[in-house]
């Protein structure tokens, strides 16, 4: 079974953000941990090389693939700011129509800054995210 690639580590998740180059995007990097820590309720780790999470779940597949995640979690890659939040489809579409300026994907969604969007609407996001996941995945 291969191993998973991003795992918590011991790494500082504010050299990680002053590593980063942009300004605005570093600025917009340490609001969204103050926000997302003061939201879910744990602190900023990081998981593997680029990503910033906050508490963590076991999953277990039918497959038998298994591991470990974050309830919540975000990332300043060049491109834009890459958030990873479990919001449900019955309530994603209605959700992000309040969100503001972003893209989505599958397990996704893509701002450009902090400003682009309605922070209210992203906590209410990491709140859903974090009690979706701890219900689903409830730990032993």
């Amino acid at each position: 079974m291969a191993k998973n690639k991003t795992t918590e580590t011991e790494s500082s998740v504010t050299d990680f953000i002053n590593a980063t180059d942009d300004e605005a995007k570093r600025n917009d990097a340490f609001e969204l941990v103050k926000i997302m820590q003061k939201t879910s309720g744990f602190e900023a780790k990081m998981w593997g090389p680029s990503i910033i999470g906050f508490g963590s779940y076991h999953y277990k597949y039918a497959s038998g693939h298994e591991g470990d995640a974050p309830l919540a979690a975000f990332s300043p890659r060049k491109a834009a700011i890459s958030l990873y939040l479990h919001v449900p489809a019955e309530e994603r579409e209605k959700t992000l129509a309040k969100f503001g300026k972003h893209k989505s994907a599958k397990g996704c969604i893509y701002i450009k800054k902090l400003a682009d969007i309605d922070v209210e609407t992203l906590k209410n996001m990491i709140s859903i995210s974090v009690n979706e996941l701890q219900k689903q995945y409830p730990s032993n």
